[in-house]
Protein backbone atom coordinates (compact mmCIF):
# COMPACT_ATOMS: atom_id res chain seq x y z
CA UNK A 1 0.00 0.00 0.00
CA UNK A 2 2.85 2.41 0.83
CA UNK A 3 4.43 1.90 -2.60
CA UNK A 4 1.16 2.86 -4.27
CA UNK A 5 0.94 6.10 -2.30
CA UNK A 6 4.56 7.00 -3.04
CA UNK A 7 4.02 6.31 -6.73
CA UNK A 8 0.87 8.44 -6.78
CA UNK A 9 2.65 11.36 -5.09
CA UNK A 10 5.60 11.10 -7.48
CA UNK A 11 3.25 11.04 -10.48
CA UNK A 12 1.38 14.10 -9.23
CA UNK A 13 4.66 15.97 -8.72
CA UNK A 14 5.84 15.14 -12.26
CA UNK A 15 2.48 16.19 -13.71
CA UNK A 16 2.54 19.51 -11.83
CA UNK A 17 6.07 20.22 -13.02
CA UNK A 18 5.20 19.29 -16.60
CA UNK A 19 2.16 21.57 -16.66
CA UNK A 20 4.02 24.53 -15.16
CA UNK A 21 7.02 24.38 -17.52
CA UNK A 22 5.23 25.74 -20.65
CA UNK A 23 3.84 28.64 -18.60
CA UNK A 24 7.33 29.54 -17.36
CA UNK A 25 8.72 29.54 -20.89
CA UNK A 26 5.93 31.81 -22.14
CA UNK A 27 7.04 34.61 -19.79
CA UNK A 28 10.53 34.86 -21.30
CA UNK A 29 11.10 37.58 -23.89
CA UNK A 30 12.44 36.08 -27.11
CA UNK A 31 15.71 37.59 -28.27
CA UNK A 32 18.61 36.51 -30.40
CA UNK A 33 21.27 38.17 -28.20
CA UNK A 34 22.55 36.04 -25.31
CA UNK A 35 25.06 37.14 -22.66
CA UNK A 36 26.55 34.54 -20.32
CA UNK A 37 26.96 34.67 -17.39
CA UNK A 38 23.99 36.95 -16.78
CA UNK A 39 25.51 38.17 -13.49
CA UNK A 40 29.21 39.02 -13.61
CA UNK A 41 31.81 40.78 -11.49
CA UNK A 42 33.99 43.64 -12.68
CA UNK A 43 36.96 42.34 -14.66
CA UNK A 44 35.12 39.13 -15.62
CA UNK A 45 34.70 37.79 -19.15
CA UNK A 46 31.28 37.87 -20.77
CA UNK A 47 30.44 35.60 -23.72
CA UNK A 48 28.05 37.21 -26.21
CA UNK A 49 26.22 35.04 -28.74
CA UNK A 50 24.00 36.46 -31.48
CA UNK A 51 21.74 34.39 -33.76
CA UNK A 52 21.22 35.38 -37.41
CA UNK A 53 24.53 37.23 -37.60
CA UNK A 54 26.24 35.31 -40.39
CA UNK A 55 29.02 37.75 -41.20
CA UNK A 56 29.92 38.67 -37.63
CA UNK A 57 29.58 42.11 -36.14
CA UNK A 58 30.33 44.32 -33.15
CA UNK A 59 28.84 44.32 -29.65
CA UNK A 60 28.94 47.46 -27.52
CA UNK A 61 27.92 48.38 -24.01
CA UNK A 62 28.88 51.01 -21.49
CA UNK A 63 30.35 48.21 -19.31
CA UNK A 64 32.95 46.99 -21.85
CA UNK A 65 34.93 48.09 -24.90
CA UNK A 66 33.50 47.39 -28.37
CA UNK A 67 33.91 43.67 -28.99
CA UNK A 68 34.25 41.90 -32.34
CA UNK A 69 31.81 39.03 -32.94
CA UNK A 70 33.18 36.23 -35.13
CA UNK A 71 30.93 33.96 -37.20
CA UNK A 72 30.39 30.43 -35.86
CA UNK A 73 29.46 27.63 -38.25
CA UNK A 74 25.99 26.25 -37.72
CA UNK A 75 22.41 26.39 -38.97
CA UNK A 76 21.46 29.61 -37.13
CA UNK A 77 24.28 31.74 -38.54
CA UNK A 78 25.55 32.59 -35.07
CA UNK A 79 28.31 34.99 -34.15
CA UNK A 80 30.17 34.92 -30.85
CA UNK A 81 32.61 37.12 -28.98
CA UNK A 82 34.13 37.57 -25.53
CA UNK A 83 34.10 40.92 -23.74
CA UNK A 84 35.98 41.85 -20.58
CA UNK A 85 33.97 43.95 -18.13
CA UNK A 86 35.70 47.23 -17.22
CA UNK A 87 37.21 47.28 -13.74
CA UNK A 88 35.50 50.63 -13.08
CA UNK A 89 32.01 49.51 -14.21
CA UNK A 90 29.31 50.48 -11.75
CA UNK A 91 27.13 47.70 -10.33
CA UNK A 92 23.76 47.31 -12.03
CA UNK A 93 22.07 46.11 -15.22
CA UNK A 94 23.55 46.92 -18.65
CA UNK A 95 22.23 46.84 -22.21
CA UNK A 96 24.05 45.27 -25.16
CA UNK A 97 23.83 46.79 -28.65
CA UNK A 98 24.91 44.66 -31.61
CA UNK A 99 25.68 45.92 -35.12
CA UNK A 100 25.28 42.96 -37.45
CA UNK A 101 24.50 42.55 -41.16
CA UNK A 102 23.85 46.27 -41.49
CA UNK A 103 21.23 46.33 -38.74
CA UNK A 104 21.37 47.36 -35.09
CA UNK A 105 19.72 45.42 -32.25
CA UNK A 106 19.64 46.21 -28.54
CA UNK A 107 18.87 43.84 -25.72
CA UNK A 108 17.93 45.81 -22.61
CA UNK A 109 19.31 44.62 -19.28
CA UNK A 110 21.22 41.78 -20.95
CA UNK A 111 23.53 41.29 -17.97
CA UNK A 112 24.17 42.63 -14.47
CA UNK A 113 27.49 43.75 -13.04
CA UNK A 114 28.03 43.13 -9.34
CA UNK A 115 30.60 44.95 -7.24
CA UNK A 116 33.12 43.49 -4.82
CA UNK A 117 33.17 44.30 -1.12
CA UNK A 118 36.32 45.85 0.30
CA UNK A 119 36.43 44.70 3.88
CA UNK A 120 38.89 43.43 6.42
CA UNK A 121 42.53 43.23 5.38
CA UNK A 122 41.84 43.49 1.64
CA UNK A 123 41.13 39.83 0.99
CA UNK A 124 38.58 40.72 -1.68
CA UNK A 125 41.10 42.67 -3.76
CA UNK A 126 43.53 39.81 -4.46
CA UNK A 127 43.10 37.30 -7.23
CA UNK A 128 43.49 33.67 -6.32
CA UNK A 129 44.62 32.04 -3.11
CA UNK A 130 47.68 33.34 -1.28
CA UNK A 131 50.30 30.98 0.21
CA UNK A 132 48.77 31.62 3.64
CA UNK A 133 45.34 30.57 2.37
CA UNK A 134 46.81 27.40 0.90
CA UNK A 135 48.60 26.56 4.18
CA UNK A 136 45.44 27.07 6.22
CA UNK A 137 43.37 24.97 3.80
CA UNK A 138 45.99 22.21 3.72
CA UNK A 139 46.12 22.16 7.53
CA UNK A 140 42.33 21.85 7.77
CA UNK A 141 42.28 18.99 5.26
CA UNK A 142 45.08 17.18 7.11
CA UNK A 143 43.27 17.63 10.44
CA UNK A 144 40.08 16.22 8.91
CA UNK A 145 41.91 13.18 7.53
CA UNK A 146 43.67 12.47 10.84
CA UNK A 147 40.45 12.97 12.82
CA UNK A 148 38.53 10.67 10.48
CA UNK A 149 41.26 8.02 10.75
CA UNK A 150 41.25 8.16 14.56
CA UNK A 151 37.45 7.92 14.64
CA UNK A 152 37.49 4.96 12.26
CA UNK A 153 40.20 3.14 14.24
CA UNK A 154 38.31 3.64 17.54
CA UNK A 155 35.06 2.34 16.04
CA UNK A 156 36.93 -0.65 14.64
CA UNK A 157 38.53 -1.39 18.05
CA UNK A 158 35.14 -1.23 19.82
CA UNK A 159 33.72 -3.97 17.59
CA UNK A 160 36.45 -6.43 18.59
CA UNK A 161 35.56 -6.32 22.29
Amino acid sequence: MRNTRALAVAGAAVAALGLSAPAAIAWETPSNITALPSVIARGGQLTITVDSCRGGGTATSSAFSPTHLSPVSGPNGRARGTATINSDARPGPYDITVDCNGSRMTKPQAFTVIGGVRGGLGGSTTTGATPTDMAIGGGLVAAAVVGGGVFWMRRRAERRI
